[in-house]
């Protein structure tokens, strides 16, 4: 077997695997999206998609921050990377607390209305030169939100 015609039988390996995987996961949003409809929508729906944005955009802001550190630049956001960090983990928490509509949910909606308020404060120092610390903020600000709305 020459390598032309082990690439094609790597390649075509590959293909076979995506197109498998595509499969699967197309019936299993399927099989999901018939659950939700049986179910209903969970009621803290809106604190989950605005928990899981806040992660999506902290790992966003720490990713961009690690590469400004690497060229030394901004050594001034170490702070904010250490409240972006605590952001993550916190609303990873709560995520999956209101996925489960855990019993201590509000108690650590609380909590992490303190986090996000914390992130947010250190993220707007850097919103006019950063575009990531600008969304890293404003999805605190709409996490703290949320959570505000279960406490009260």
């Amino acid at each position: 077997m020459d390598r032309r015609e082990m690439f094609k039988g790597t390649i075509g390996g590959l293909m076979l695997a995506a197109a498998g995987h595509t499969a699967f996961a197309a019936e299993h949003a399927g099989h999901a999206a018939g659950h939700q409809r049986m179910q209903g929508m969970n009621k803290s729906q809106s604190l989950i998609d605005a928990a899981a944005d806040c992660v999506k955009k902290g790992h966003a802001c720490l990713s961009h921050g690690t590469h400004l550190w690497t060229e030394g630049e901004n050594k001034g956001m170490a702070i904010c990377a250490m409240r972006v960090s605590e952001m993550i983990a916190a609303c990873e928490a709560i995520e999956q607390l209101a996925l489960y509509d855990s019993a201590h949910l509000v108690k650590m909606a609380r909590v992490v209305m303190d986090v996000c308020q914390d992130c947010e404060k250190e993220c707007r120092k850097f919103e006019k030169e950063h575009v990531q610390c600008r969304q890293a903020a404003d999805a605190c600000d709409a996490c703290y939100k949320e959570c505000k709305k279960i406490t009260s």
